[in-house]
């Protein structure tokens, strides 16, 4: 699985002109599912999320975590997160996982992010066209690859 987390003030994901979900402080992820990902990987990423310390302490410093903060999380599914390049200008997307695996292991990703998170956690629609708006916070924007474990 891979992930985009940005730290926001405000985020929202609008769907056929119309509000879905919003989220004050807190995290915007786009996550992405690929063949290769199993549960083990879900669970791995929403724990490895909601511990990343990249809120301000009371000196400025990145040292809380979302939890520590209260923030909430917005998660919005990317199969595009997967693109390969390499070849000409048209972006493959050979690695993403089909609806039938995806939809469960991004589910099971909400769920643990839940079971993680002590404030609201909202999400998208799987495969909608969604325009989502936000303010980035910092700027502060994590790349993380479960299959990449650095």
């Amino acid at each position: 699985m891979r992930a985009v987390v940005q730290r926001v003030g405000s985020a929202q994901v609008e769907i056929k002109g119309k509000k879905h979900a919003a989220i004050n402080k807190g995290l915007l992820v786009l996550i992405g599912v690929e063949d290769a990902d199993d549960t083990e990987d879900a669970r791995w990423l929403a724990r490895k999320i909601a511990t990343l310390r990249i809120f301000a302490d009371a000196e400025g410093l990145m040292n809380l975590s979302i939890n520590e903060v209260a923030g909430q999380v917005l998660i919005i599914s990317q199969f595009t997160l997967h693109a390969k390049v390499k070849k000409g200008s048209r972006p493959s997307y050979i690695r993403s996982a089909h609806p039938d695996k995806a939809v469960p292991l991004y589910e099971e990703f909400i769920d643990f992010m839940h079971a993680e998170v002590k404030g609201s956690v909202r999400c998208g629609l799987f495969g909608a066209n969604m325009q989502v708006s936000l303010v980035n916070d910092g700027p502060v924007t994590i790349l993380i690859d479960t299959k990449n474990r650095e």
